[in-house]
C-alpha cells in the first residue's frame, strides 16, 4: 500500500477543530514563488499549481521509468500547501488579496536528494515540453507552531484565526511571525469537486513563549 503522509503523520495534517501546539519538524517542499491574487483566472498562482504538480507526479511515477532513485518507496502525493504574507503585516489581510506574497509548495518525501529534484524538473519539461525553471528545492524547519482545522471558504478563516490568536493569549504564546516564519495553509480538499462549505484547510502558525 503507498506510503500516505496525511494518515501518517495526522498531527501534521489532521489536526483537529481546535487551536493545538505543535512542534514541526524539518521538512523538504518543491516550490514556486509569486504574488498576487490567488483567486485571478488563469493568474500567476493557479499555473504554479500545475508547475508543481507537474514534477510531484515525476518523481512519484519514476517507478514506471529507467531512473532508479535511491532509497524509493511508493507513495501519495502529498496536499498542496501555500506560505503566504503582505509587506508590513504580521499574518495577512484577506481583504487585501493583490497584495499577495505566496509560496506554494508540495511536500517531498526524505528520498528526494536536490540532485533527483534536479533530473525530475529536466525531465518535467522535456516530456511535458514546458518550462519548469521556477520550480525550486525548499527546506523548512518551522518549529513552534499553533494550528486548527478551518473547515469553510477561504475567506472565512479569520474565525479561525481568531480563535487561535484567543488559545495562544490563555496559553502564555504569542504569534512569532519573524525571520521568515509565515502563515501556513494546508489544502486538504479538492476545490473543484467539493462545495466550499466542506473545504478542510489546515491553518497554523508560528509561535513562541510570551515571556515573563
Amino acid at each position: 500500500m503507498a506510503f500516505d503522509y496525511k494518515k501518517e503523520y495526522k498531527e501534521y495534517y489532521m489536526p483537529k477543530g481546535r487551536p493545538e501546539i505543535v512542534t514541526v519538524p524539518e521538512m523538504k517542499f518543491i516550490a514556486v514563488k509569486g504574488t498576487g491574487d490567488p483567486n485571478e483566472e488563469g493568474g500567476d498562482y493557479k499555473a504554479s499549481i500545475g508547475l508543481l504538480y507537474g514534477i510531484a507526479f515525476t518523481i512519484k511515477m519514476s517507478k514506471k521509468g529507467s531512473r532508479e532513485i535511491e532509497g524509493y518507496f511508493d507513495y501519495v502525493v502529498p496536499p498542496l500547501e501555500g506560505f503566504w504574507w503582505q509587506e508590513g503585516i504580521k499574518g495577512v489581510d484577506y481583504a487585501r488579496k493583490v497584495d499577495f506574497h505566496w509560496i506554494s509548495v508540495i511536500r517531498l518525501p526524505d528520498f528526494v536528494t536536490e540532485e533527483v529534484f534536479e533530473w525530475a524538473r529536466a525531465e518535467a519539461a522535456e516530456k511535458k515540453k514546458k518550462d519548469f525553471s521556477r520550480v525550486e528545492f525548499l527546506t523548512v524547519a518551522e518549529g513552534e507552531c499553533v494550528q486548527c482545522m478551518h473547515i469553510g471558504p477561504y475567506d472565512e478563516e479569520p474565525e479561525t484565526v481568531a480563535k487561535m490568536d484567543a488559545y495562544l493569549a490563555e496559553n502564555g504564546y504569542e504569534n512569532d511571525f519573524s525571520g521568515g516564519r509565515l502563515h501556513h495553509e494546508i489544502y486538504l480538499s479538492d476545490a473543484r469537486r467539493v462545495p466550499p462549505e466542506r473545504w478542510k484547510t489546515v491553518i497554523r502558525h508560528p509561535v513562541r513563549k510570551v515571556s515573563d
